[in-house]
């Protein structure tokens, strides 16, 4: 297999040579941002939280946050690639923000799912601020969330969290958010995410 040094020139339904740098390495390069691809396929998909929530302390089965759920028999497999979350007010008490997996046992939909090609496509997930769950695992430690008084809020520069699809939901799965403590109502989560056939 050979590449091309230099830029190549090319109209869409051509095949073209792969092309190189003078010392031999492979040229590649994005065509947009990370997930244009999967957005444009419509296979790219959020949810955020329009209102602050309280959560539910650690590993609590009476769970509330925010979960995002693959339903049995889905067909699809959800790559999570990226988790939000904002502090509105000062908490009740500081605690420390996980992500947990649990199995889809109690979901329903409270949060409709939006594809990122807006309009363009649906997603199979339930999201969903509170629900019965089933012995919820703390997978990922995000950060510590508290306050310097109980009237002041820490500085937070920035509240996404990349996960790279490092959380995989085959049908059957979710994911939610899990705090020590509770925290009142102040807090506010989402979730991006990838959906691909089984």
């Amino acid at each position: 297999m050979y590449a091309k040094v230099g830029p190549i020139t090319a109209s869409n339904g051509t095949v073209n040579p792969l092309r190189s740098s003078t010392d031999g390495s492979l040229v590649v390069a994005r065509n947009g941002g990370v997930y244009t691809e999967a957005a444009l396929n419509g296979r790219l998909f959020t949810a955020a939280m329009q209102t602050p929530t309280t959560t539910s302390t650690t590993l609590n089965t009476t769970f509330v946050g925010l979960g995002l759920c693959n339903p049995t028999g889905s067909g699809k497999i959800i790559i999570v690639h990226e988790f939000s979350y904002a502090q509105t007010a000062a908490l009740t008490a500081m605690a420390a923000l996980a992500l947990a997996t649990t199995t889809d046992s109690g979901f329903a939909t409270d949060i409709v799912p939006r594809c990122c090609r807006n309009g363009y496509a649906n997603s199979v997930a339930i999201v969903d601020k509170g629900a019965t769950i089933v012995a919820p695992v703390i997978e990922k430690l995000i950060t510590t969330l508290g306050t310097g008084a109980t009237t002041v809020i820490f500085s937070v520069p920035w509240t996404g969290v990349r996960l790279d699809g490092s959380i995989i939901l085959v049908p059957g799965r979710a994911v939610v958010t899990d705090t020590t403590a509770a925290t009142g109502a102040v807090m506010q989560f989402g979730y991006l995410w990838e959906e691909i056939p089984l």
